[in-house]
């Protein structure tokens, strides 16, 4: 007789051997994720390598991190796609002259090169997913690249990473931003749950406390450019909105993906609270970016009244979406994550996966019909594989401590 509770999607074994069938699919796309220089190749709609892309190392450190964590999982042959990528941030994507990493296997002979943090918090990522996973190199990468970090982007004054630096560190750009930032907790959470020191932990905390800050003065609408002095720059890149890296406006997905980290960072912050701070950027993203109606969905960006300004939908956006759902409902236990969450995956379910050409559409336009205009081709499966981990296993500090510690 049944009790008229609702069990959460979550503990469903059905649902449970949804999401495991859903990362191995997503786990098998590209015929090929070596690129011939070294590092991941950039895949097309088809999972074929498009080499009019040289490898990236924000790519192919990501690669690296999925697969790594899918081996200790005891996923056949994610272990070796790991080990073949990973050897490009050893080798090809490496500065060996500067230090540091490439931006893409095309700098090494650029004049125009530059090293950003946001691809330096991706190698810590790799290094930390590396060493839990027992690659005999991947604790010396994550020390190097932790060693680059405190050297060349660690801004101790203000708490925060610096940007973007010439690629012989002689020149730092006064753009400052948040998403290198957001990034970089993530990656430095995950390099202690690694066995970094756990100075790395105290400064993940620092950068969380510094955007809380913020985005509690901007009504929970995170800004995301800033001078050298940490000034916010709420105009910034108006007439570029729709850039890849850099839009205008407030950006939905970081909304929701501060939200994920602020919870996770929490677990381990010594007595930080962050639950209201991630309820109240959960509500504003959701507030602002979903658009109902018969082809639902969440836009890119939007203006600081909450306007949007991106109407095109990315498919990170919904993965972040998904991810923080299922971690506040397991946090306050409230129906309205598990609703959104049940809502969300359905959303996924209809329009984003592509069963037909494998992995998800990368971009959809407002009729939720596949678009290229900010994305082309089908390069990342760390968001996508994520949110089916973060939905199928207990929350922790990072997804280096969820998957090693996660039952077999």
């Amino acid at each position: 007789m049944s009790s008229g509770r609702r069990l959460h999607w979550w503990t469903l074994p059905s649902h449970q051997l949804w999401l495991d069938a859903e990362s191995s699919r997503l786990l098998d796309f590209g015929t090929s994720l070596d690129h011939p220089a070294g590092g991941a190749v950039w895949l097309d709609d088809r999972g074929h390598p498009d080499l009019d892309h040289p490898a990236h190392t924000y790519i192919t450190a990501r690669m690296a991190h999925v697969h790594f964590l899918a081996s200790m999982l005891g996923r056949p042959g994610s272990r070796r796609k790991a080990d073949r990528v990973f050897d490009g941030l050893l080798t090809t994507l490496r500065d060996s002259t500067n230090g540091g990493w490439f931006e893409s296997s095309a700098d090494a002979t650029s004049p125009d090169a530059v090293k950003n943090a946001y691809t330096h918090a991706f190698v810590v990522l790799a290094g930390a997913a590396a060493t839990a996973a027992g690659h005999p190199r991947g604790a010396d990468l994550l020390g190097e690249a932790l060693d680059t970090v405190e050297h060349r982007f660690w801004d101790d004054r203000h708490g925060m990473c610096s940007d973007t630096r010439t690629v012989d560190w002689s020149e730092l750009d006064d753009y400052r931003g948040i998403n290198a930032n957001m990034h970089m907790v993530e990656a430095l959470l995950a390099a202690v749950d690694a066995g970094a020191p756990v100075i790395w932990r105290e400064r993940a905390l620092r950068i969380c406390d510094n955007v809380c800050r913020w985005a509690a003065a901007n009504e929970w609408r995170i800004p995301e450019h800033f001078t050298a002095e940490w000034i916010p720059q709420l105009e910034y890149n108006r007439d570029d909105a729709a850039n890849q890296f850099k839009p205008y406006g407030a950006t939905v997905g970081h909304g929701f993906e501060w939200a994920r980290l602020l919870l996770q960072a929490g677990l381990c912050a010594g007595g930080r609270d962050y639950v209201d701070a991630a309820e109240s950027l959960y509500h504003r993203a959701a507030t602002d970016g979903w658009q109902p109606g018969p082809t639902p969905g969440f836009v890119y960006t939007t203006d600081w009244t909450g306007k949007p300004v991106v109407t095109g939908r990315l498919h990170w956006v919904l993965c972040e979406a998904i991810a923080a759902a299922a971690t506040l409902a397991r946090h306050t236990g409230k129906d309205r994550y598990e609703n959104d969450y049940r809502q969300w995956w359905d959303i996924a379910a209809e329009y984003y996966i592509d069963r037909v050409d494998g992995s998800w559409h990368h971009e959809l336009d407002t009729g939720n019909v596949p678009a290229a205009t900010v994305w082309s081709g089908k390069p990342d499966l760390y968001h996508a594989v994520q949110a089916t981990w973060i939905s199928r296993y207990a929350s922790g500090s990072s997804m280096v401590a969820v998957l090693r510690d996660a039952p077999r």
